[in-house]
């Protein structure tokens, strides 16, 4: 079963109702790559910068949007087993995110998960400004798991 580009956006978007909340929106979707912002606005702190819930927020949430670009959701569905973040700079501007998976890792993930019913794979970001400065650096340890084993 493969997901309409509509339903992995609404899935992103609108399935958390949070992640709705805080302006989420995804940018750019496609097998293997995927692209989200966070608004500064409704995301402000005490200091007048981004919120780190914010932030850390849009640094776990392209695990699932990546997951549902490249995956398919009738035989897997993902979790995230860790999550770490590192706060590089203040976020002063709306913010983006952008992860990809090689073929290689894709092939290593599905075939480890078809052969043992789950597959663990990191993935690594960097959140970044609207100037492309760095603002945090997150490490998310997923895993993918075959349904029905």
């Amino acid at each position: 079963m493969e997901l309409t580009q509509e339903q992995i956006i609404g899935f992103i978007e609108k399935g958390i109702p949070f992640v709705q909340r805080m302006g989420l929106k995804a940018v750019e979707l496609r097998p293997r790559h995927v692209k989200l912002t966070a608004p500064l606005s409704g995301n402000v702190n005490h200091i007048g910068t981004m919120y780190a819930g914010a932030l850390f927020t849009l640094a776990e949430m392209p695990g699932g949007a990546l997951f549902a670009t490249t995956f398919d959701p009738a035989r897997y569905y993902p979790i995230v087993k860790e999550m770490t973040i590192r706060f590089v700079k203040t976020a002063k501007t709306d913010v983006t995110i952008e992860l990809s998976l090689t073929e290689e890792e894709v092939a290593r993930i599905s075939a480890e998960a078809d052969e043992k019913g789950k597959a663990d794979y990191v993935l690594e970001g960097e959140i970044k400004d609207a100037d492309g400065v760095v603002v945090a650096v997150s490490r998310g340890l997923y895993q993918m798991r075959a349904r029905g084993k």
